[in-house]
């Protein structure tokens, strides 16, 4: 590969160029902003409608030169993602190459924790990515500050653990245990026992609901606010057990996947399931949603992953292949396991035709339990039947972090105003939709206009000619005399009126109702009851 020098012409200095490649760098963002191409204005004929178009699209170039210069500053890193020269394939990169490349803080990242005595493991990240959970199958609870790699706390309850998830910070997480659900705080205290839930097997937390919801093995779903400890919703899904059960981001809507290949929808205020989809025809073993919402990837027992749009509930894209656990990072990568080995699939064209992006292989023998990309970083989790594990996937975080919605290095300080601010903005369940965006709009009640006189004249008349129009069939002798089939012909024209009829009466009936009802009202409060009694009666 070459680089082509460009001459430098004499009077002009370096940061003449300089500022040549900032603005071609501004144009491209500006391009990225602008709302598709600008209306050729020179055809219109009105000068009114040609002077205000060309004041908004005036307003339009403002707005996406403003949004570019916003995102030179607040937004100075970008994605990087693995890219391949000539026959090379990124699926054939390993894990050591990749660590032999970058920054030391990053090669912290790649790591294999084991413990065999306790797992399988699950686990989860807090908002920000700061913070991991872990759960072992066999009792063993910790929390990991993910920065510094420090253990912050561990206890061991004794009995069987099937999933763990943090509550609104890492202060509080919840596991869900042999018999009952339980919520910690960080120092590993006994909170509260969530009897209510039974034997749950799949937790989740919707974080601007302040909701913890829980399927249990009896096919129960359990929505409870963890602010006030009221029960929401107790509802049955009349489909059998499920352990598969995953949150929405874009409208907090539970979707549960079932052994018959359906999944269904649900939220805390409605008895009956808002979507039932028939994705596969067997088992659904992995879920998971995109973090627009309109994205979601199912993986069922006859070995296909398929991706869905579910703003038409149709599929996108059927890809070979069994897994067990399905997660999508922030920047769109699917993460798919089973066994012992990982596959990362990647919409690098951004078409929604998802390839192989990359692949990892664990130790032989390792069951995999669950894969989670750690948010704003290039990491993904893995938690397995001998511990855990962290692997680099290039290109799977969001590279800027936004300090209002999640902050890796807050402070206690901060957390706190964070809570009480997030806790003053807690949406009810009521707020808990498909369509979200339909919050705030104001729904038509206009009522349709009467008809006027000449529209029901003119009605009546083309009702009349088309009834003296229809032709009277011939039958038998004796039977299609001349005064019947005049009197067939009277009758249909008196049925055609008859509506129109119909339509007068009553708007005549409800217009002597409105004066009654305006005289009745200038009479005095002393008389107005008998006008009433004597109306009903």
């Amino acid at each position: 590969m070459g680089v082509k020098a460009e001459k430098i012409k004499p009077g002009r200095n370096f940061a003449s160029f300089v500022a040549e490649d900032s603005s071609e760098v501004m144009d491209e963002n500006v391009k990225k902003y602008l709302r598709g191409e600008p209306i050729n204005l020179e055809v219109l004929q009105d000068k009114k409608l040609k002077g205000q178009l060309a004041v908004r699209e005036e307003l339009y170039g403002r707005s996406a030169k403003a949004a570019a210069k916003a995102e030179k500053w607040l937004m100075p890193s970008e994605a990087g993602y693995l890219e391949p020269e000539g026959i090379e394939k990124t699926w054939r990169i390993k894990q050591e190459a990749i660590a032999r490349e970058v920054d030391i803080l990053s090669s912290r990242n790649q790591y294999d924790i084991v413990l065999p005595d306790l797992g399988p493991y699950t686990l989860d990240f807090t908002s920000s990515g700061r913070y991991m959970a872990l759960a072992g199958r066999k009792g063993h609870l910790a929390i990991v500050d993910m920065k510094n790699l420090n253990l912050i706390k561990e206890l061991q309850v004794r009995e069987t653990v099937r999933d763990v998830v943090f509550l609104h910070n890492e202060l509080f997480f919840a596991a869900a245990q042999k018999k009952y659900s339980y919520i910690y705080n960080r120092d590993g205290t006994e909170l509260h026992c969530l009897k209510e839930h039974g034997a749950a097997l799949k937790l989740q937390f919707l974080k601007n609901h302040f909701l913890l919801a829980s399927i249990n093995k009896y096919g129960q779903l359990h929505y409870q606010d963890v602010t006030t400890g009221e029960m929401v919703g107790n509802y049955r899904t009349g489909l059998g057990r499920s352990d598969v059960m995953q949150v929405n981001p874009f409208n907090s809507v539970i979707s549960v996947g079932h052994s018959g290949g359906t999944v269904s929808m649900w939220k805390p205020t409605s008895a009956a399931p808002l979507v039932k989809m028939l994705c596969h025809n067997g088992p659904i073993t992995a879920l998971a949603f995109h973090s627009n919402g309109h994205l979601m990837a199912t993986a069922g027992m006859e070995r296909k992953i398929k991706l869905w749009d579910l703003r038409k509930y149709e599929v996108l894209q059927t890809l070979p292949g069994h897994a067990k656990t399905l997660d999508f990072s922030q920047k769109g990568l699917l993460a798919s396991a089973i066994g012992s080995s990982v596959e990362v699939l990647g919409d690098l064209s951004g078409s929604q035709n998802y390839s192989r992006y990359m692949g990892h292989s664990m130790a032989k023998g390792y069951q995999i339990q669950k894969v989670l990309f750690r948010p704003y970083e290039d990491v993904l989790a893995i938690g397995h039947s001998m511990g855990w594990s962290s692997i680099l996937i290039p290109g799977s975080g969001e590279p800027n972090f936004d300090t209002w919605v999640a902050n890796p290095f807050e402070t206690s300080k901060q957390r706190r105003e964070k809570e009480v601010k997030s806790l003053i903005d807690k949406l009810p369940p009521e707020t808990i939709m498909l369509d979200p965006s339909k919050i705030g709009t104001v729904r038509s009640t206009r009522k349709k206009e009467k008809p006027t006189k000449e529209d029901r004249e003119s009605g009546m008349e083309a009702a009349i000619k088309e009834a003296k129009s229809v032709t009277v069939k011939n039958k038998t002798k004796g039977r299609s005399k001349p005064s019947k089939k005049a009197r067939k012909k009277q009758e249909a024209v008196e049925k055609a009126k008859r509506p129109f009829f119909e339509q007068q009466m009553s708007g005549a009936e409800s217009s002597k109702k409105r004066m009654r009802a305006s005289n009745d009202d200038h009479l005095p409060k002393s008389l107005q009851r008998f006008v009433k009694k004597r109306s009903t009666a």
